[in-house]
């Protein structure tokens, strides 16, 4: 019997649903405050960060950029919110289907399912924790809506990186046991590659002597890099791109992103046939 493939995705709907709250019950399974913890952790974080920035006094000068303040823990925060999105979808995909090694070997089902499940679980936390981010920055007079339709540009180039990587490590999981310490030193080097804790134009600064200023649009090829800025834009108007860079350049984040799902797919496609096998 040939597995079933994406395109029964729209019949497997249930599935899909009972998965996703599987994996959001088991997030939460023994502890005594159960879902609430989906409140608590990013309002917790954002305490912790708000003491954190105001015993160093973080402000644009900490950073090298001169000029006037800048009010630097809602552009922190923000960053940290959105990235953990992100690097969430990728550590909870990693062993998924590892770990549903009996559901894979019996049940003919999309092997994406699993991974994708896993995105979405993180998308109902992420939900969450935007709701929150949002009511601070509305306290902190950081908010700025204008944009806010920019959201929905970062979400949804967030979720085709997020499926894309998420479809990827999964696999390479299956055969590749390493996987899990090859992905979390990525992580981290990535982490730092992305303006999560500064603005785009220290990294054009930094690489000015290096690269023709043309070449600063190839910054935006790190999705992330891109995300970012769609989040900060429609959340507290900042710019899309820095001065010398054409808003064009966002269009290579969407390709980069793009890129990875469609080689996640790949990758599962050609990888599902044997997952039984080395399972």
């Amino acid at each position: 019997m040939p597995l079933p493939r994406f395109h029964d995705f729209p019949a497997r709907r249930e599935l899909m649903a009972i998965l996703v709250k599987r994996n959001l019950l088991i997030r939460y399974k023994g502890s005594a405050l159960g879902v609430l913890w989906s409140l608590l952790t990013p309002l917790a974080m954002i305490s912790i960060y708000a003491v954190f920035a105001g015993v160093l006094g973080l402000r644009r000068e900490l950073l090298g950029l001169g000029g006037a303040t800048f009010d630097y823990l809602p552009f922190l925060v923000t960053g940290v919110v959105v990235w953990q999105f992100t690097s969430g979808s990728l550590g909870d995909s990693l062993p998924v289907i590892v770990g549903n090694a009996n559901l894979v070997k019996k049940v003919a089902f999309p092997r994406a399912l699993l991974p994708a499940s896993t995105v979405l679980a993180n998308g109902v936390n992420f939900l969450l924790t935007l709701a929150i981010l949002v009511v601070y920055l509305l306290c902190t007079g950081a908010l700025r809506p204008a944009a806010f339709g920019w959201i929905f540009a970062g979400a949804a180039l967030q979720l085709v990186l997020a499926f894309g990587i998420a479809f990827l490590v999964s696999t390479a999981n299956v055969f590749f046991r390493d996987t899990e310490h090859i992905v979390s030193l990525a992580l981290l080097a990535w982490f730092f590659l992305s303006p999560v804790m500064y603005e785009t134009k220290l990294q054009t600064a930094a690489l000015a002597r290096f690269l023709p200023e043309k070449a600063m649009s190839l910054l935006y090829l790190n999705p992330a890099t891109g995300i970012l800025a769609c989040y900060r834009r429609g959340l507290m108007g900042m710019d899309l791109v820095p001065p010398g860079i054409p808003p064009a350049a966002l269009w290579l984040s969407a390709l980069s992103a793009a890129l990875l799902l469609a080689a996640g797919i790949w990758v599962l496609h050609a990888g599902e046939r044997r997952f039984g096998d080395i399972l």
